[in-house]
């Protein structure tokens, strides 16, 4: 009886009467059974006293279990409760695909302290420099040619930044070892750590992520890192050591700095060059492969922290803190001194058109010559022996100050990348 107009008898005359609706009052829905807006429930074989009220609005539905029940499956109410989850859920990705590279490093902490052996295996089969080797095969693979050229005109911005990564910020060591800590190699540790080079992959991921000249930032990243390996000796010996004469594994920094650095920055570039398709999917899928980067970049903190998580625990918790604020503060001078001095070199070299100017060199130089290295630090402690006391201690504020240094950054991006999404909807608009 679903869909038709049923012909009812009339209890009064008799006279079986075909009643024809008002279609204005019909309200199509699901079910099979009629229902009447009427006060009283009328059956279907039943013609009620008073015909008009026949006009009344009607609901035809087409649900074949109507009378069984289905377990609300067809009810609006759970169609109105799963959309409301669906709308719940949306800011909630908007959030997580905003922030993802902060919250993928905070997540890397958080694994490596609640299960630490994970992290320890991971060591124990190299996975830190297969990250670091994938993300840059992923920076050759998204590396355009037009980015080298732009890297070879910013060649001042270039040359200013190794400058302050092995030259000028290696004198805020000296304002470190004037503050008084316990245990005294917290101190120490990190004044060797002003002294790095810069972040082998975390400075030119960062710079890419926030639309900066990635070209420029592994410029500068590849020859810091070399020359690194003659001035950090140096540095550490004049600015720390009072004298006392330091060695640094050059010939196995040399041969780490080409296997993970410079032949997966060549092959990326050279398949990108050679294959079209290569070069659409990198080009089409910026995002997915940013992605990537980012989770390739959190299993460096991962493992730092799995290993030196008994070593965290034995710290008094108080005296850690003011570690890690130290660290944090560490990084905060370091990104002010480089954000004055560009603005000081924007000044001297022809205002709104230097090289200084451009947002996309301005960005590569802020993050890469703020940040430090951690593996080179952990490489130069190595080889001092004891000289400058425990060697977990010292490099346990380094670890703290290197996982500081990649988190703040990669929320100054993620809060520039919110900053600018509307200027260009506003520019494609």
């Amino acid at each position: 009886m679903a869909g038709t107009l049923q012909i009812l008898t009339s209890p009064v005359t008799g006279i079986s009467t075909t009643h024809r609706f008002n279609p204005s009052h019909l309200i199509f829905s699901t079910n099979h059974s009629f229902i009447i807006t009427n006060n009283n429930n009328i059956s279907n074989s039943l013609l009620p006293r008073n015909p008009p009220s026949l006009t009344r609005t009607i609901f035809i539905r087409n649900s074949t279990t109507s009378h069984q029940g289905n377990g609300g499956l067809n009810e609006p109410g759970n169609r109105i409760g799963r959309s409301k989850f669906s709308v719940s859920a949306g800011p909630l990705l908007n959030f997580v695909s905003s922030n993802f590279l902060p919250l993928a490093l905070i997540g890397g902490v958080a694994l490596g302290l609640a299960n630490p052996s994970l992290g320890c295996l991971a060591h124990s089969y190299h996975v830190s420099k297969v990250s670091t080797f994938g993300i840059f095969i992923i920076s050759g693979l998204t590396l355009r040619s037009d980015e080298i050229g732009a890297a070879a005109e910013a060649w001042p911005v270039g040359l200013f930044g190794i400058a302050s990564i092995l030259l000028f910020t290696p004198f805020f060591s000296r304002l470190i070892l004037q503050l008084h800590l316990q245990p005294q190699e917290f101190v120490t540790g990190l004044a060797l750590f002003c002294c790095m080079p810069t972040t082998l992959s975390s400075g030119v991921a960062l710079t890419r992520l926030a639309g900066g000249n990635s070209a420029l930032a592994l410029a500068m990243t590849v020859i810091s890192s070399l020359l690194g390996i003659l001035v950090v000796p140096f540095s550490i010996s004049k600015l720390i050591a009072g004298g006392v004469g330091t060695s640094v594994p050059a010939d196995q920094l040399f041969k780490s700095l080409i296997v993970t650095l410079l032949i997966p920055l060549i092959l990326g570039k050279v398949l990108r060059e050679s294959f079209k398709g290569v070069t659409n999917f990198a080009d089409n899928n910026r995002k997915l492969l940013s992605n990537l980067n980012s989770l390739l970049l959190s299993l460096v903190p991962w493992i730092q922290v799995s290993r030196s998580r008994s070593l965290l625990l034995a710290v008094k918790p108080a005296v850690f803190l003011v570690a890690v604020a130290m660290g944090a503060l560490l990084h905060l001078i370091l990104l002010g001194f480089n954000a004055l001095s560009i603005q000081i070199l924007r000044a001297a070299s022809g205002g709104s058109k230097s090289v200084f100017a451009k947002k996309e060199n301005a960005t590569a130089l802020l993050f890469v010559a703020s940040q430090k290295t951690l593996p080179v630090l952990v490489a130069v402690v190595d080889q001092l022996g004891g000289t400058f006391g425990e060697s977990g201690l010292l490099v346990l504020p380094c670890v703290a100050a290197h996982l500081n240094q990649i988190i703040m950054d990669s929320f100054f991006v993620s809060f520039w990348n919110k900053k600018e999404q509307p200027d260009s909807n506003a520019k494609v608009a």
